[in-house]
């Protein structure tokens, strides 16, 4: 009986050791790395900074933050990302840097590392994250080639990404017996009631001023009405009835606003909300946590949220970052998982708990998240009619949406035809895009 029993006890330990070294942790190889990665300073990156040390505590991976203002940031990721061999190992960026990053070749397409049995979490359930987000934010080279489609890849994955929602005073509205809107029609017509039931307060306070707010306030209203900039060939139809539809509406909740609306940007549109001025606020989730604090908000605890109001459709904004690995980073597959890691479920959590803006659907639903920030579950509502396309997403955008954006003020401040408005920027639109090449195919 001893034979047998040294032989099965030496296979048992021959065995287990072969386990050990299959099962090694898929950190394990990394451990005591140090990533470099490039973040914003912005609410959610600031979030992000909290959980980071949990990341270096269960992997052994270090992270080295280089936060940086937005447009600092881009400049040098344009001077970084054309090197050889770059400082970044994992970079944020905006949907419009993900057009000029992948086009030039800048950005790692993702498919090879979730591939890898090493380095994929089987667990990861990417069907979770936020649809919208994730056609917006980490696709291109499908639809218009920005877009998901058969012929897209993934080149980044949203992570501080935001939709558009409306806030409105929940005190207001019951003291005068008002219904949240729930359609254009029912916003509109609140937006303009409240001046005369509560004279000095504005109904609606939203971006108007020239160039990129007006364009971006326009845009708010142009999807969900049924409008498009282009035609899927690429021919402007920011002029037909939709899209004059869109800019009256603008002009109606600009006219019915708190004084001084037409030359609101963002900061001072929040500011309006923030002070009491205003009794509703169409546009970004990422206002939330301003909204509910009281060192800056003089609403706090007076404020609802609903989804973005229907018009012919749901279709509320996409915007904001998300994460990707640099083509001429150093340490690409330590890099793939802490990305992996942030926007699991277990990070999105945490990063949610921490202040941040979660990208996933269950993030969105969970009891814990829900108990300290109730707004999220109609955030998560709101994010499934997330539209990745409210806005094209092109080289030559800048160039179209600074013109729509000084036209539409014209609009707003000096009482221009709206048709007539829209007209000139279609026309203009197309000459922009016929000298950039798209009607080459044509």
């Amino acid at each position: 009986m001893y034979k047998p029993l040294k032989l099965i006890g030496m296979a048992a330990v021959a065995s287990l050791m072969y386990a050990g070294q299959a099962l090694a942790g898929p950190y394990d190889p990394y451990a005591g790395t140090t990533l470099v990665v490039n973040f914003p300073a912005h609410p959610h990156y600031n979030a992000v900074m909290k959980i980071l040390p949990e990341f270096t505590k269960e992997t052994g991976i270090e992270v080295e933050v280089d936060q940086l203002p937005y447009m600092k940031m881009r400049e040098r990721q344009t001077l970084e990302l054309g090197q050889d061999e770059g400082d970044y190992d994992l970079v944020a960026y905006v949907v419009f840097s993900k057009a000029d990053y992948v086009y030039a070749d800048q950005l790692e397409n993702l498919a090879r590392y979730f591939m890898n049995p090493k380095l994929a979490d089987p667990g990861y359930d990417a069907d979770d994250l936020i649809d919208g987000y994730v056609y917006n934010i980490g696709f291109a080279g499908g639809n218009k080639g920005y877009l998901q489609g058969k012929t897209g890849s993934l080149f980044g994955i949203p992570y501080g990404s935001e939709t558009s929602v409306l806030g409105y005073r929940k005190d207001i509205f019951a003291k005068h017996g008002l219904k949240v809107p729930s359609n254009y029609d029912e916003l509109l017509d609140v937006a303009c009631q409240i001046p005369n039931l509560e004279p000095g307060m504005g109904g609606l306070s939203s971006r108007a001023a020239s160039g990129h707010h007006a364009s971006h306030a326009f845009l708010l209203h142009l999807a969900p009405l049924g409008g498009r900039v282009f035609d899927d060939q690429w021919n402007p139809i920011v002029n037909n009835a939709a899209g004059v539809k869109a800019a009256n509406a603008l002009k109606t909740i600009v006219d019915c606003g708190p004084k001084g609306a037409a030359t609101f940007g963002f900061g001072e549109a929040l500011g309006s909300f923030l002070n009491g001025d205003t009794a509703m606020f169409l546009d970004t989730t990422v206002v939330a946590g301003q909204i509910n604090d009281p060192k800056k908000s003089k609403v706090v605890g007076k404020v609802g949220w609903a989804m973005h109001p229907m018009g012919v459709r749901r279709g509320s904004q996409t915007g904001g970052f998300g994460i990707g690995i640099p083509k001429n980073a150093q340490s690409k597959e330590a890099a793939f998982l802490l990305m992996q890691w942030l926007t699991s479920k277990k990070g999105d959590k945490l990063v949610a708990m921490a202040g941040g803006n979660p990208s996933r659907f269950s993030t969105h639903q969970d009891a814990d998240v829900n108990a300290k920030f109730p707004h999220m579950k109609t955030f998560g509502e709101a994010l499934k009619h997330a539209d990745p396309d409210w806005r094209p997403i092109i080289p030559v955008w800048g160039k179209i949406n600074a013109d729509l954006g000084t036209t539409l003020s014209k609009v707003l401040t000096e009482g221009l035809d709206t048709k007539q408005a829209l007209d000139g920027v279609a026309e203009r639109t197309r000459k922009v895009m016929e000298d950039a090449g798209y009607y080459t195919w044509q």
